[in-house]
């Protein structure tokens, strides 16, 4: 179930909806760049963390380095249009 977005007539506003999940989009302009292909895994991981977001809290993709954990984040991030911080965390940091 991909984002689908939507014009709210009573909201005036523009409405982002994916399974139970809606957002109001959020109009940050991150800039002219590319975006990521959609396969099942992103798709997946979008639901995920479009759900967690509708119920008030976060996620964070766990796996191996080098398989696009970030950078769905922050595209998923730039297709609902709102400011993402990422933090990089390692054992080394106290």
């Amino acid at each position: 179930s991909q984002l689908r977005f939507y014009w709210d007539k009573e909201l005036d506003d523009s409405l982002i909806k994916q399974n139970q999940s809606r957002f109001i989009f959020g109009y940050e302009y991150q800039g002219n760049n590319g975006r990521l292909v959609i396969t099942p895994l992103t798709d997946r991981c979008y639901m995920t963390l479009t759900t967690a977001l509708h119920l008030k809290r976060g996620g964070n993709p766990l796996g191996p380095a080098g398989t696009g954990k970030t950078e769905t984040v922050k595209d998923l991030g730039k297709a609902i249009a709102m400011y993402v911080i990422v933090f990089n965390c390692s054992d080394g940091l106290d």
